[in-house]
């Protein structure tokens, strides 16, 4: 019987079989686990495979359908398989040798069996067409089954990719891991790995990470790490392994030191990412920013994964103490998961197809300088799905988290693509300006992974070349969408929040650093429903921004903060704010005043010239 790991108790991880219980919502009460009819469903729900839908007349296909190999039953398979590559954007695991969309469940099927099942799935996946590559073989006595992952035929110009945030408190070992994953070669205990991923001066000196880094670990088709770092400098080709690669992993390092807080919390909101890494140390355990970090995933609704590192210099009882604490952490109130040790191949495909739910937590313990278990970290990487939904038909939607310029190219901006496709030379809404108003820009080229491409779609990040802007007529926050949004900026919004932390009472007119999506600007809180807010309360309150308008959409998830304050929220209801027209209408019925600026020749009657200025409402 396959056997996975969960916590049976606070001060221990063991192991159990996928039958046992625990709760529905993948979280063990008082780390106990129950055993009730109810409970037991909710946990077979939890680790069933993702086989979903074949389903025809006779209600499922049946574990042997592969042996029989009669044509409607392979078609139906085809139709299957089609369908979760279109969910998963052109990737999706599949065992062998169980039923699709029964009732029933079954260990397996003859080992004889296994050899004809996996040769007529070779045939239909060529059908497709569509590649797989074999995981994982499970025996359970005289039965089997195989675990694959098949994906969609590497495309030009084309790949999957995954953001993964890296946080935790500062020495984790975040950049030295990535460091280790991207360049393929072991950390010498001394920093060495590192320092290929630091931007700044100060960071070779100091040792820490003070801005948003990215960097990339490609997997081609059949899930073999594509990353090949020049022999002379140790420097990486992007746009090498852009093409060779079939699913691309974007880590998203992030600083770990507290001063540096509001890069952490802008890297988490304005760069989307699909899920978060973090990072403890086996020697320090749980310090620092590491319970926060934990908290802004949660509150963003990131499902986050643990990887304890330096357990090579780690004494094993103080490993034992860290492990107790992190299970204790994710099973808390304010987590409520189901943390699982991985130790295998099995576990690693346990954990990865059922990440994306949000319902287990999985811990991984490594070392950089000795290299334990990093390969399974790369195989949960590679085998990790997509959790965006797709959405290339609405209109487009790009979200700016930073402005380049460019020598030879001009004004350049890069973002993810929240919704829709973009092609070069089509025409965005650029805006809103300091005025509120959306300009008319179109897209001289665009850069994806620093590989120039024709179009990105929805859910993937990418660098615009614009024309006839400059750099200082753009900044973060700003967005880029289709004419059809009919766009309005907004300087007021209605959030529904959470006060996580604060040390007193809030009221109105309190103002806080708001974090929503990539925008950072300081708003004031202008009304609330009740008096005061208290750390725990929730309540629904209007905001304005005290410099800029922006553009924000209802659902969207947001931070603020100051100081030691925190709170996370949503946006319910956005404000419009009045027409430039409006404004000016607005203005001149208040007062008639003139505004004089001298300079210039003067007109021919000798008049100074004058020319009126009217200010914005």
């Amino acid at each position: 019987m396959d056997r996975i790991s969960v916590p049976q108790s606070d001060s221990a991880m063991a192991s159990v079989s996928k039958k046992d219980s625990v709760s529905p919502k993948g979280s063990a009460v008082n780390g106990n686990v129950p055993t009730t009819k109810k409970t037991a469903e909710g946990l077979a729900g939890l680790y069933d495979s993702d086989e979903d839908d074949a389903s025809g007349k006779d209600g499922g296909l049946d574990a042997l359908f592969l042996v029989r190999n009669k044509p409607e039953e392979i078609e139906r398979y085809v139709i299957h398989v089609r369908k979760m590559l279109l969910e998963g954007e052109g990737e999706t695991v599949i065992e062998i040798g169980v039923p699709i969309d029964q009732g029933g469940k079954a260990s397996g099927i003859p080992t004889k069996d296994l050899e004809v099942a996996v040769a007529n799935h070779v045939k239909a996946l060529a059908s497709i067409p569509a590649i797989g590559t074999k995981i994982e073989t499970r025996t359970n006595g005289a039965k089997s089954t195989e675990v694959w992952i098949v994906r969609d035929p590497p495309k030009e110009e084309d790949f999957i990719e995954v953001r993964v945030a890296v946080v935790g408190n500062v020495d984790a070992g975040k950049s030295t891991l990535l460091g280790v994953l991207t360049h393929s070669a072991l950390d010498d205990g001394r920093g060495l790995a590192r320092t290929k991923l630091f931007r700044h001066k100060h960071e070779f000196e100091s040792g820490r990470t003070s801005s948003v880094g990215n960097d990339i670990l490609g997997f081609d088709v059949h899930g073999t790490v594509v990353n090949k770092p020049d022999p002379h400098n140790n420097n990486l080709d992007w746009v090498q392994i852009s093409r060779d690669c079939c699913k691309l992993i974007t880590f998203i390092d992030l600083a770990g030191h507290e001063k540096y807080l509001k890069t952490t919390i802008f890297g988490m909101t304005g760069h989307m990412p699909d899920y978060t890494m973090l990072m403890v140390g086996a020697n320090m355990g749980i310090i620092g920013t590491t319970k926060e970090h934990l908290s802004l995933a949660l509150s963003l609704s990131v499902p986050v994964f643990i990887v304890v590192t330096k357990i090579d210099m780690c004494p094993p009882q103080i490993l034992e103490e860290t492990m107790k604490n992190i299970g204790r952490l994710v099973k808390s109130a304010g987590a409520r998961k189901l943390p699982v040790m991985v130790r295998n191949t099995n576990d690693v495909i346990h954990a990865a197809v059922n990440f994306p739910s949000k319902r287990v937590c999985p811990i991984f313990q490594v070392s950089n300088v000795e290299g334990t278990n990093l390969d399974l970290l790369r195989q949960f990487l590679n085998i990790v799905p997509l959790r965006r939904t797709l959405c290339e038909s609405d209109p487009a939607h790009f979200q700016i988290d930073d402005v380049y310029w460019v020598e030879g190219v001009g004004t350049v901006v890069s973002g993810t693509v929240l919704a829709g496709t973009i092609k070069v030379n089509d025409t965005l809404l650029l805006g809103p300006n300091s005025v509120g108003e959306f300009v008319p820009l179109p897209v001289k080229s665009i850069h994806r992974k620093r590989m120039p491409v024709s179009s990105v779609r929805c859910g993937q990040t990418a660098s615009f070349a614009l024309r006839k802007i400059t750099k200082r007529e753009v900044r973060k926050g700003m967005v880029m969408v289709d004419s059809r949004l009919n766009p309005i900026s907004s300087m007021q919004f209605e959030a529904e929040i959470l006060i996580l932390h604060h040390p007193t009472t809030i009221k109105p007119n309190y103002q806080a650093m708001l974090h929503i999506g990539s925008i950072r600007q300081t708003a004031t809180l202008v009304s609330m429903t009740k008096e005061v807010l208290r750390t725990g309360d929730r309540d629904r309150v209007t905001f304005r921004f005290i410099r800029l308008p922006e553009y924000i959409r209802p659902g969207t998830r947001m931070v603020f903060r100051e100081g030691r304050t925190k709170a996370v929220g949503t946006v319910v209801n956005v404000i419009p704010q009045a027409t430039l027209a409006q404004q000016r209408s607005k203005f001149k019925d208040k007062t008639n005043r003139t505004f004089v600026k001298r300079g210039g020749p003067k007109p021919p009657n000798g008049k100074p010239k004058v020319e009126a200025i009217k200010e914005h409402a």
